[in-house]
């Protein structure tokens, strides 16, 4: 058995490589997939994310399925996530929306406000 001292110094070292896991990436993509998602569609944005992250040559982006945050009147919602940013939620996303997230906001680091879910 570790000592209380052992088992902080892991936890830290653990912590620390999560941290430099997400710096691996320009960027996380989030897309909330739980049923009430799919229905409105989260399973097409999901598949034109990796279109588009296959046609521009994106490098870096990681792409994930996450279960329903309680927000089923915005669905499909995805999330961008760049490291040292905020995290930015985006509602009601359809094919074409997720191209224009894509490009202004995954390449090119400029938010699209009016498609942003106000989580305050």
């Amino acid at each position: 058995m570790k000592s209380f001292e052992e088992l902080k110094e892991l936890r830290k070292k653990l912590k620390d490589e999560l941290i430099n896991r997400d710096d691996e990436y320009a960027a996380r993509i989030e897309v909330a997939m739980a049923t009430c998602g799919i229905t409105a569609g989260a399973r097409e944005v999901l598949n034109t994310i990796l279109e588009e992250i296959k046609l521009r040559g994106l490098k870096n982006i990681q792409v994930s399925q996450t279960g329903c945050p309680g927000l089923c009147y915005y669905e499909p919602l995805v999330t961008i996530i760049k490291p040292g940013n905020p995290h930015y939620v985006y509602g009601k996303v359809n094919s074409e929306r997720i191209k224009q997230i894509i490009a202004q906001h995954v390449i090119n680091d400029q938010p699209i406000k009016e498609w942003l879910v106000n989580l305050e």
